[in-house]
């Protein structure tokens, strides 16, 4: 696993790159024309049906977790870091993740640094939001995404991707609460502590948001082999026609 405290900015990826005007923008913190135009372009076909035929011990996904500074975007809440990995099937390639903390303009609270250990002074160190959110596009490109509680993620993800590049996500998002509300309908608790303490996941790093991605990852993948183990589905299209209900 990449050490996480790469952040990968975007001003030293474009200067090695030779693009000296988006290293410019990059360090100035101001969006420029390529990364707009570039998360925009990874936002069209992005639910192709063929994709739908996918067998499940083929997929790939990206499975990622956001920290923010709070739980409404619509009261000013914005993204504090981003981590996410690659598996293909139930295999994580944790050699292949990603993790940046970001710099959305906002203050970090101080409960919020006592959680996730983010401080003011690493956030005012740390990427723009558009370089965040360039460079987590171009770890995800067409993968299908995979997220713990996935509506807080999509809804602070679409309000970063329209504050600054004027789109929604597009990517295929599944939730691995919701796939455990179907898997296992009587447990009380769909938190992700409890639900990697039910398939004895170690719970390490909590609340980093790379850590949380890896664990959420190994639930992920535990949770597909119960998939075809119970004959549920086999491909992409058949998971959601479980999740449906329309069975």
């Amino acid at each position: 696993m990449k050490d996480p405290r790469e952040s990968g900015a975007g001003f030293w990826r474009s200067l090695r790159m030779g693009d000296i005007n988006s290293a410019i923008a990059s360090m100035k913190g101001t969006p420029s024309a390529q990364q707009i135009a570039y998360i925009r372009s990874q936002m069209r076909e992005q639910r192709r049906p063929e994709m739908l035929g996918i067998p499940l011990n083929q997929l790939e996904t990206v499975v990622f977790d956001l920290e923010t500074t709070g739980f409404s975007h619509q009261h000013g809440d914005e993204i504090l870091s981003i981590g996410a990995v690659r598996t293909n099937g139930t295999k994580i390639t944790e050699d292949k993740c990603f993790y940046m903390i970001v710099n959305s303009g906002v203050s970090v609270p101080e409960h919020i640094t006592g959680l996730t250990g983010i401080s003011q002074p690493m956030v005012d160190a740390a990427a723009s939001l558009m370089d965040g959110l360039h460079d987590f596009m171009a770890f995800v490109e067409g993968r299908v995404l995979v997220a713990h509680a996935a509506g807080h993620d999509r809804a602070f993800l679409n309000a970063a991707l329209w504050k600054t590049s004027k789109v929604r996500l597009t990517h295929r998002l599944l939730d691995t609460m919701m796939l455990a509300q179907h898997l296992f309908p009587s447990y009380p608790d769909y938190s992700l502590n409890e639900l990697l303490r039910h398939r004895n996941i170690p719970v390490q790093g909590r609340h980093h948001a790379l850590c949380d991605a890896v664990m959420t990852a190994k639930l992920w993948a535990t949770y597909l082999e119960e998939v075809q183990r119970r004959g549920h589905a086999e491909t992409l299209g058949d998971l959601y026609v479980y999740l449906s209900g329309a069975q």
